[in-house]
């Protein structure tokens, strides 16, 4: 397993331990089964992407706490190894991991020609910002696509069903800034 996958186990394992959360409660939380939450903790999975989103919004937690490292570097470089998630067709590059402060996180995503995902809701209040930079991609927004060309974006509420697909043969790159509501205290 990658650094990444151990990243990601660590990470599960504090989250659970910080929200007293047994295995089984996790499931419950996030529609991730025990058993691959277990195989996750254990590093003998690796999760797809929207496996690790099902559990970052079950735990309440922006998608790039799963990811990070313990220490941080406040300098990112593309494909640095351990940055890139590959999931069939959609890999997933952290570029700065969720802020508290400004309550964000940016990504740049690459999907790969014919391939489609379909993100389930994240919490209330959560918006995603799309720029794209190489190629034309369709977005899912609102139950309709959209065409998005390169240097074209959109911003939409992603509390809702949500999804990109490339319908080209080329490659498509692109910017998602994700902002997380403020938490009531």
């Amino acid at each position: 397993m990658n650094s990444l996958n151990k990243n990601i186990a660590k990470n599960l394992k504090e989250l659970r331990k910080t929200a007293d959360w047994s295995l089984d409660k996790a499931a419950l939380q996030t529609g991730v089964s025990k058993a691959m939450l277990g195989q996750i903790e254990r590093e003998e999975s690796s999760p797809t992407v929207s496996t690790l989103w099902k559990i970052a919004t079950g735990f309440r937690v922006p998608f790039s706490k799963l990811l990070e490292k313990t220490a941080k570097n406040p300098l990112n470089t593309l494909g640095e190894e351990g940055h890139w998630r590959s999931v069939g067709g959609l890999e997933v590059n952290s570029i700065f991991p969720y802020d508290p402060e400004i309550r964000c996180e940016f990504f740049i995503l690459k999907l790969y020609p014919g391939y489609r995902h379909i993100s389930p809701p994240h919490e209330t209040g959560v918006v995603e910002h799309i720029l794209v930079i190489e190629g034309t991609l369709e977005v899912l927004q609102n139950g309709a696509w959209i065409a998005i060309s390169t240097g074209q974006g959109t911003r939409f509420a992603a509390d809702t069903e949500h999804g990109y697909r490339n319908p080209t043969k080329q490659e498509v790159v692109f910017h998602n800034v994700i902002h997380y509501p403020a938490k009531d205290k």
